[in-house]
């Protein structure tokens, strides 16, 4: 039996291993591969090498705290809190105490970040205000996971404490979303503008999403240098419009995590995957969201009694798959910014 893979594909993962990063030909090809072939668990191996090396075996966690569970009218085909959806039929704000325990929580545990979720008519006003007050009470980075946004509002950002933003252009954008793609550009160079670190991941990948549509957008996140980037696939909720596609199995997920993380050659700080699983570990990914409060793929109005995985559970994870979550964070080191000692 011979053990070889084909030169082609040695070729690309030569020039991927060296942090060059790929072509979009090239990532097209990784894309293609059979999931069980030796092609890909050495596009994985690969993969993996690379951010273990370029992470130093750090396991990041970034806490998702979703702070309102509204029924959204902008109703993204793939979330579970909009109006069309019909689950969610009245309007729940997290309290500050709620919030201020979670973060606290949150920063007990080691947490690298906080990511500040709102759904699509949430105040711009009261997630600031939130913000100030977390900004106040905790050291860990703040994250701002909102909707489009102007230069101003960015400033704003800035002023109250906020890091960063986490910002996607999602498969199917304009035809699962009402908003447009390049809406959803400019707000990245917003972010970029006014020094605000942007975040993302391509998501949410479903089995109807054609390889060309995914990899572009693993080339937008290199474009902008992304801090992090990654893959997350969809997850149907119940009566999810979307559930008639399926969805793609963490197998899947982890060697798109693993392209990915070629394409991103030497931009990022980290790189992600989501919902948390062992796969995409061992396929380039290091960062995963622990979730409390709202989550677009929870019928659960607080995830954490649902679908999420908590801050313990991730550490776990990455502890058993040979990243060390104990060390300091590498998305923010350059900043300056304490990341607290991780209590066991």
């Amino acid at each position: 039996m011979s053990w070889k893979i084909s030169h082609k594909i040695a070729d690309i993962l030569k020039k991927g291993s060296d942090n060059e990063g790929i072509d979009r030909d090239e990532a097209l090809a990784l894309m293609q591969l059979e999931r069980h072939s030796r092609e890909t668990y050495a596009l994985m191996h690969t993969s993996n090498t690379l951010s273990r090396e370029q992470f130093v075996e750090k396991g990041e966690n970034h806490f998702h705290i979703g702070i309102n569970v509204e029924a959204c009218p902008f109703n993204c085909r793939f979330c579970s809190l909009t109006v069309k959806a019909d689950i969610f039929k009245e309007k729940i704000e997290f309290t500050d105490d709620e919030i201020l325990k979670w973060a606290r929580l949150a920063e007990s545990g080691g947490a690298d970040a906080l990511n500040l979720m709102t759904t699509g008519t949430y105040s711009f006003e009261r997630l600031l205000e939130i913000g100030s007050v977390l900004r106040k009470a905790v050291s860990t980075p703040l994250v701002a996971n909102t909707r489009d946004i102007n230069h101003k509002e960015g400033e704003r950002l800035l002023d109250v404490g906020f890091v960063g933003a986490y910002h996607a252009v999602r498969l199917g954008e304009g035809k699962d979303t009402p908003f447009k793609p390049q809406m959803r550009i400019r707000t990245i160079t917003v972010l970029k503008d006014v020094g605000l670190q942007w975040m993302n991941c391509v998501e949410p990948v479903g089995p109807e999403h054609d390889i060309e549509e995914i990899v572009d957008l693993m080339f937008l996140a290199r474009k902008h240098r992304a801090t992090y980037s990654g893959v997350m696939r969809r997850i149907n909720f119940p009566g999810s419009p979307m559930e008639s596609y399926g969805m793609i199995s963490e197998l899947e997920m982890a060697k798109m995590v693993a392209v990915s993380r070629l394409v991103m050659g030497d931009a990022p700080r980290a790189h992600c995957t989501h919902e948390p699983h062992s796969a995409s570990l061992f396929s380039g990914a290091n960062l995963l969201f622990p979730e409390v409060g709202a989550s677009p793929r929870d019928g659960e109005a607080d995830t954490g009694k649902g679908r999420g995985k908590g801050l313990g559970d991730c550490k776990r994870m990455q502890v058993e798959m040979g990243w060390d979550p104990d060390l300091p964070s590498n998305c923010f080191k350059h900043e300056g910014l304490r990341n607290p000692k991780i209590a066991n």
